[in-house]
């Protein structure tokens, strides 16, 4: 048995179970097409956070998750409009040929910049024919996404258009700007303004990763988990002692706070584990 045959067999079986839920599941049953976004998203992220860890079982795992979300949502898509499963599976296969000319035409693309040029022109070309007013707008870019993500998105899709900044210095240069006019509000006592500015800052800083070769949600990710491991250690040298971070200035905080730094870095990856 190939393995197409296998792996349209599971498909189909689990096709089969997300059906019989949908029909015979009381919490299934009343789930709407507008609750299902909120599971889409949280497996995403799962399947996300087990590819940064490299644990390849919960990879697998999650992805399998994300499918039964994808198929529940077509299921309900089914029961409230013409669309189905299979057409929103033969529309995906049709969508990639048709981005994909250097594989199923006659176009040529010998490197990962052509296939990308090759992709944004025929995306503009599909908006253009659904939007003709709008399609050069960024306003359709990431709407769904996450802030950072929608940030960083924003940035790459303006570069393509040949508005960016230079190099990471030039964005680190706009982002001491933005602090300084931060400054400049909170001095002033315009909660408002000094909102508007950090919100530019955090945009500024969403694109310096890109600019390095990196990207912005998994640096951030992984500064949100040193934090963490940081933290935990600062909590165990102040159990150890019989400390009360609570009862400490902050002064006494930071402290610690370097102390942990230097603890784990003398540790090295093992600290990490």
């Amino acid at each position: 048995m190939s393995d197409d045959t296998t792996s349209a067999q599971a498909f189909a079986k689990l096709l089969a179970v997300v059906t019989e839920l949908r029909a015979r599941c009381p919490w299934d049953r009343e789930q709407k097409l507008a609750d299902t976004p909120r599971h889409l998203i949280e497996e995403a992220y799962e399947v996300g956070d087990a590819i940064a860890r490299g644990n390849f079982p919960d990879v697998a795992e999650e992805l399998g998750d994300v499918i039964v979300q994808c198929l529940f949502a077509g299921l309900i898509l089914a029961e409230q409009s013409k669309f189905d499963i299979a057409t929103g599976l033969r529309n995906a296969a049709e969508k990639l040929i048709r981005r994909h000319p250097h594989i199923y035409a006659d176009t040529r693309a010998d490197s990962v910049g052509q296939v990308l040029e090759n992709w944004e022109r025929i995306k503009q070309q599909e908006r253009e024919r659904k939007e003709p007013d709008g399609a050069n707008s960024l306003a359709h870019v990431g709407r769904g996404l996450p802030s950072m993500m929608r940030a960083e998105k924003l940035g790459e899709k303006a570069r393509r258009a040949g508005m960016d900044w230079g190099n990471i210095r030039e964005v680190l240069a706009k982002a001491r700007e933005e602090i300084a006019e931060i400054e400049h509000a909170v001095d002033r006592g315009d909660t408002a303004g000094a909102t508007e500015e950090i919100g530019d800052l955090m945009l500024a800083v969403a694109n310096a990763p890109r600019f390095i070769g990196k990207d912005a949600e998994q640096t951030l990710r992984a500064a949100c988990d040193k934090f963490v491991a940081r933290f935990d250690e600062v909590a165990r040298i102040a159990a150890s002692r019989g400390l009360d971070l609570k009862a400490m200035t902050p002064s006494e905080i930071d402290a610690l706070w370097t102390e942990a730094k230097a603890a784990m870095r003398a540790a090295g990856p093992r600290m990490k584990q």
